[in-house]
């Protein structure tokens, strides 16, 4: 079972920094060119410079990954951080309304330590996301530079008595220690809670209910490999110590048995296809789907457009082209022929359907894929402009339900993992509200 441990968090100091919400950012991985300098211009102390740090003129190789540690420990000594007296968990609430819809969500967890396990049978974490050697590598310069954790990953863990649900909604009744909105209109509220306080008693109770069977990885998986690669390497030249704090990682917990959590899909959009080959895929969809032809951009942009509600999981689909669109709704017996190897559970993913779709009717292999042959977007919209457009060769797209959490659990039980580009949850942890450093 999952290993959880409270922790003495690195965290801002609002009487040096004044506005917390001036440097706190989105995770690394969803931040383009233009985001970051917004971020470094809203305030010289932003996370960013620790969790994406750039390169500057004349930098040899790696220089990037130093000059992060030399401006961590510059605020540590300046008192732009401080870190916490005591142990503690720090329970989170994030308030947002889900992309495309008017319904607003909230959901609730908290940030601790996590015991690394390496992926396998009888493990206590379970991945379910492959995963791509270039972020890992820079993840694991940055954590060796630095030694700390800037960002969390995101497991999701099911408690179904509702202990640790009922501990979350009654300190989320105190008044907070951040209060915060993104430029994405997402409110991030957190709570200090000291397991050597006066609110101890809830601490143990709520680790037990998030550590009673394996946690799912939701979001993160480069950031885990990266920390089970440092573990091992200094495990290498520290083997005497025990139970040391590199055994652990910043993880927020989930839990999904009580809340709704929004996963967003990733819409393909096909490139270089040319006239001739679309008409060839269209001409064969029979062979896979129950197909609605003649469907108008309008009608697709209302069933896909709001997909975060969706329960997705169905094997249905959208696709656009420049001589219109259509809703296909997949025959499963026939792809049975065509999918990879693996449990029921990911040989059932939609995303599993279209990729053997793209390439058994549009012959789009996975050397093809990596050449740049399809596109992603999470908008319904952008990628049917693409398709009009023909921005960049697109020539159709296909629009996706979003994965059930039932179906990511399932894959990673099975010891699957699912296909790039699967999964996208929605909103994202802020990276900076608490940064753990291995140290105990």
């Amino acid at each position: 079972m999952p290993e959880i441990r409270p922790f003495r968090a690195l965290r801002y100091d609002v009487a040096t920094i004044g506005d917390p919400a001036c440097v706190l950012a989105p995770p690394y991985d969803v931040i383009g060119p233009a985001l970051r300098d917004r971020l470094l211009a809203r305030h010289p102390a932003n996370i960013v410079r620790l969790d994406l740090p750039g390169e500057d003129a004349g930098d040899q190789p790696d220089d990037r990954y130093r000059r992060a540690a030399r401006i961590l420990a510059g605020w540590r000594s300046d008192g732009t951080l401080h870190k916490d007296p005591h142990p503690s968990v720090y329970v989170y609430e994030q308030t947002y309304v889900v992309p495309g819809t008017d319904t607003s969500r909230t959901q609730a967890g908290f940030f601790a330590r996590l015991r690394l396990e390496p992926p396998g049978p009888g493990s206590g974490v379970l991945p379910h996301e492959r995963t791509l050697a270039g972020p890992r590598e820079d993840r694991y310069k940055l954590l060796r530079a630095t030694g700390v954790n800037t960002s969390p990953v995101v497991v999701m863990y099911d408690d179904r008595e509702g202990r640790g649900t009922r501990i979350l909604d009654e300190i989320r009744t105190l008044t907070p220690d951040l209060d915060v909105v993104d430029d994405d209109g997402v409110q991030h509220r957190l709570w200090a809670v000291s397991a050597d306080g006066s609110a101890a008693d809830a601490v143990a109770p709520l680790l037990a209910a998030a550590s009673g069977e394996p946690v799912t990885i939701a979001d993160g998986h480069h950031r885990y490999e990266t920390a089970l690669r440092y573990r091992d390497e200094r495990r290498m030249s520290r083997s005497c110590e025990e139970d040391p704090p590199f055994d652990y990682l910043l993880t927020l917990f989930l839990d999904v048995a009580h809340q709704p959590l929004t996963v967003l899909p990733t819409h393909r959009v096909l490139c270089g296809l040319g006239e001739a080959r679309v008409a060839a895929m269209l001409d064969r969809l029979d062979d896979l789907f129950e197909v609605q032809r003649d469907v108008p951009a309008s009608q697709l942009r209302e069933i896909f457009g709001a997909i975060g509600l969706a329960p997705g999981g169905e094997g249905r689909f959208g696709l656009w082209t420049r001589g219109g669109g259509f809703v296909l709704t997949a025959h499963r017996a026939a792809f049975e022929a065509l999918l990879p190897a693996g449990g029921a559970a990911v040989r059932g993913l939609d995303v599993t359907l279209l990729g053997a779709t793209t390439a058994q009717l549009a012959g789009i292999d996975d050397e093809a894929v990596a050449g740049g042959a399809i596109e992603y977007t999470k908008s319904a919209t952008e990628a049917i402009e693409l398709v009009d457009s023909n921005a960049g060769g697109a020539d159709a797209a296909f629009l996706l339900e979003p994965t059930p959490v039932t179906s990511i659990a399932a894959v990673a039980r099975d010891g699957d993992v699912m296909p790039q580009k699967s999964t996208y949850f929605y909103p994202k942890a802020l990276s900076g509200l608490v940064i753990n450093p291995h140290e105990w």
